[in-house]
């Protein structure tokens, strides 16, 4: 099992919540926090986990989750709920770049991403989450490539191929529709004209009985 479906099982899970998507990050610019702040627990990997609830009405959330180093089970620290988000910078609209920003109502975090794509990932399904779950104060989504917020992300595909297997499919029941329909007035006119020669029948057997 990876380290994505790990935290999935393990953090939200349990709390009756499914995770949408998660990217390893690194702080660009180390905070100075006190030793006893941190726990004396050394080094540490950090994840940014977007997630949703299972109970409706669903709210989105964001979730810094750590693995500290000799540990195999991840603990959550930092949550925001999707509403507190306030602007996502991506630093560099013309070239892939795995740095980016969050801004939150009460917090502002710079991170590198473990690879540019996968910071690509994360914020066409942050992006999608956003316009799906937030009716007022969506964030600012600055300095991004085009293919997070038009049609080439992996969102807009999926949703382009389910519309196209729909119409195909809506197609082919038009097509039946239309050959059971073709089916049916051959069927009628078939009955008409048995019904014709019965009546036809019966006259000339009834002349000859005369």
């Amino acid at each position: 099992m990876n380290a994505k479906s790990a935290i999935s099982k393990e953090i939200f899970a349990p709390h009756d919540e499914r995770m949408l998507g998660a990217v390893q990050v690194k702080r660009r610019t180390k905070k100075k926090i006190p030793f006893l702040a941190t726990g004396g627990q050394g080094e540490y990997l950090t994840y940014i986990c977007l997630s949703v609830t299972n109970k409706k009405p669903a709210q989105a959330s964001i979730t810094k989750v750590k693995q500290f180093e000799g540990s195999t089970s991840f603990v959550r620290r930092t949550q925001w709920m999707l509403e507190q988000l306030r602007q996502v910078n991506g630093i560099d609209p013309n070239r892939d770049s795995p740095e980016f920003d969050l801004l939150f109502e009460n917090a502002f975090d710079q991170w590198v991403a473990s690879t540019a794509s996968e910071k690509c990932t994360f914020f066409q399904v942050l992006h999608h989450t956003c316009q799906r779950y937030l009716t007022d104060k969506k964030p600012e989504f600055i300095n991004c490539q085009s293919k997070i917020m038009g049609g080439n992300s992996i969102l807009h595909s999926a949703a382009d191929s389910v519309t196209s297997a729909v119409q195909k499919a809506s197609q082919a029941l038009n097509e039946r529709g239309e050959r059971l329909g073709r089916a049916e007035e051959k069927t009628e006119e078939l009955k008409n004209s048995a019904q014709q020669f019965a009546e036809t029948a019966h006259k000339l057997a009834m002349k000859h009985k005369c």
